[in-house]
């Protein structure tokens, strides 16, 4: 709702023996309020809108697209092919046969605890369900992502310190 069609409705309210209009929408709420209506000098009644606070709700589907970290994981998995040795067609079918271990929320990938540490996993490395495999910082709190699959991995889809958004690919386990 524009401000227009807002002072449209306080118009319309003062105008008409309504006394409260209450419009809510997916992006925010307004409240008109008429006082109640007083005689006027020649007889007529006016009513005295007044505006309550207008109280914005953020739009999730908005803050998604803002960040572009998503076009940043198709290019992740152009390796794969040069490290197979074979075409695309062939390392499609190579990834095919690994598990793929998501991100839960969005945030930003850590591949260590904190900078004097190790890294968690590296490729190479036997996984089992409840290892600890990264974290990944949301709104302060940092939160570790267990594995919930064993096996190998074989490929690490995120850079560490980016940002990822919710079930983007970070690793690939061979379960064999």
């Amino acid at each position: 709702m524009n401000y227009q069609e807002i002072q449209d409705l306080i118009k319309l309210v003062s105008r008409s023996s309504v006394n409260e209009v209450e419009i809510e929408q997916k992006d925010f709420k307004i409240t008109i309020k008429a006082e109640p209506k007083k005689k006027a000098k020649d007889g007529n009644q006016e009513a005295v809108p007044s505006i309550m606070p207008i109280h914005a709700i953020p739009q999730m589907p908005q803050a998604m697209p803002a960040a572009a970290p998503a076009p940043a994981a198709a290019p992740a998995p152009a390796p794969a092919p040069a490290a197979s040795g074979g075409g695309s067609k062939e390392a499609a079918e190579d990834d095919s046969k690994y598990i793929t271990i998501k991100s839960p929320m969005i945030g930003t990938f850590y591949r260590r605890p904190s900078p004097d540490k190790d890294l968690f996993v590296n490729v190479g490395d036997t996984i089992k369900p409840g290892d600890v495999v990264c974290i990944i910082e949301a709104m302060k709190l940092f939160n570790e992502i267990e594995s919930e699959v064993s096996g190998t991995i074989v490929k690490i889809l995120a850079d560490d310190s980016s940002p990822v958004e919710y079930d983007q690919p970070l690793f690939l386990v061979d379960p064999s």
